[in-house]
């Protein structure tokens, strides 16, 4: 595959989560969150966003906010649990990219604040319309989606070297 074809990152954060007596990689999504990541995979689908391959963080809440999102898209993607994204640097996250197969055209990462925040921030170099304001004053709250534009291989995901094409939050 070419590298001139444009790539898209879908950044999820994990829906909102419950705070039971249990380690945090444990917990589990609260009533609201098993609501709002269906929403999220409906907006995806809707949206013609469909990733080919997913990275999810291996924590409790981030694996049922995707069990939940993906059973909306119209076809389930290849899905990678990976131990890496719970509790990810923006460095980590930008390597996990990087090292991303070139015939992947669509990446999706469900992870956690605040380094997925930080990463759809860092990324865009640019944005369309208001994206990056509203999804700067948001803070990224909980089952927000981003999804970024990148041209050239997953090697040159960097700081800046992406646009920001849409931004959606379940509660706008």
């Amino acid at each position: 595959m070419s590298v001139d074809v444009p790539r898209r990152i879908i950044l999820l954060r994990h829906a909102k989560a419950d705070w039971p007596q249990v380690s945090d990689h444990d917990r589990p999504l609260a009533e609201r969150g098993r609501k709002d990541a269906p929403v999220a995979g409906r907006w995806l689908a809707g949206a013609g966003v469909h990733p080919e391959l997913t990275l999810c963080s291996t924590a409790v809440r981030a694996r049922e906010t995707w069990k939940l999102c993906a059973a909306e898209l119209p076809e389930r993607p290849r899905t990678v649990y990976d131990e890496r994204l719970y509790e990810a640097s923006l460095g980590e996250l930008i390597a996990v990219i990087n090292e991303t197969d070139d015939q992947v055209t669509d990446l999706m990462l469900v992870g956690h604040n605040p380094s997925i925040h930080a990463l759809a921030d860092a990324l865009a170099g640019e944005s369309e319309g208001d994206t990056r304001p509203r999804m700067n004053r948001g803070g990224f709250p909980t089952a927000a989606l981003a999804v970024l534009s990148l041209n050239g291989d997953w090697k040159s995901a960097e700081h800046g070297a992406a646009r920001l094409v849409a931004y959606w939050t379940p509660h706008d």
